[in-house]
């Protein structure tokens, strides 16, 4: 499974990029808004951050032909490649717009999944990514877990070439069930990949081989 950061904050950004394996960045408007700057301002600076690392940019547009419009006009504005993936909801606009997308040589990720049959129906549609909602899924009894293996299952099964890009988690343990069920992707805030990465355990076993070899780690480096 390989991770992608779920922010559009510049220093967490930063900071993940020093240390952190990530294939990517998603972004959407609810994470936009947070950073107080029109995309027009923001997008650039991650461009520049991430090098050719995954770009997923969700669109705001409510028709088919619209989203469309909005995802040529980023790729051309921004001189996207490859690695640019078209956010789209699963909304009925959305089903149409995937695969005018793909028609128009557009790599396509399906957003806000809560079922495994809007993922199937993504995937035939052209998706490339498919994003289940992990969370939100479990704050409505619908567990989330089982969505996601399900719809990794039916992506095995009828070998459809679409693959999993896990969202929406609150804790640690959400994302190590993600990957135990065979999600190719999660999309991970910062927070939780900086809890992910930690454990007291690891602080303390650290401290000690300091502690115990500075009198016998003689070798000037």
């Amino acid at each position: 499974m390989i991770y992608l950061a779920d922010t559009a904050n510049l220093a967490e950004l930063k900071e993940l990029l020093y240390y952190f394996p990530i294939a990517g960045v998603t972004t959407n408007p609810t994470i936009i808004a947070a950073e107080r700057q029109p995309l027009s301002k923001i997008l650039p600076k991650i461009l520049d951050l991430i090098g050719d690392k995954m770009i997923h940019i969700q669109m705001i547009s409510n028709k088919a032909e619209d989203m469309l419009r909005e995802a040529k006009t980023y790729k051309n504005q921004f001189g996207l490649g490859d690695k640019y993936f078209v956010k789209i909801p699963v909304s009925q606009e959305g089903f149409r717009a995937m695969p005018m997308l793909k028609d128009a040589g557009l790599n396509v990720t399906a957003t806000a999944i809560f079922s495994q049959q809007q993922a199937l129906v993504a995937a035939r549609a052209g998706a490339d990514w498919v994003a289940p909602y992990v969370n939100r899924l479990d704050n409505i009894s619908s567990h989330g877990i089982e969505v996601v293996k399900s719809i990794v299952d039916n992506i095995r099964d009828y070998r459809l070439n679409t693959k999993v890009l896990a969202a929406s988690f609150k804790t640690v343990d959400q994302v190590h069930r993600v990957s135990m069920v065979g999600s190719h992707a999660a999309t991970i805030s910062y927070d939780i990949i900086e809890r992910l990465r930690s454990h007291p355990m690891t602080d303390m076993s650290v401290e000690a081989f300091e502690k115990d070899g500075k009198e016998w780690y003689d070798i000037d480096i």
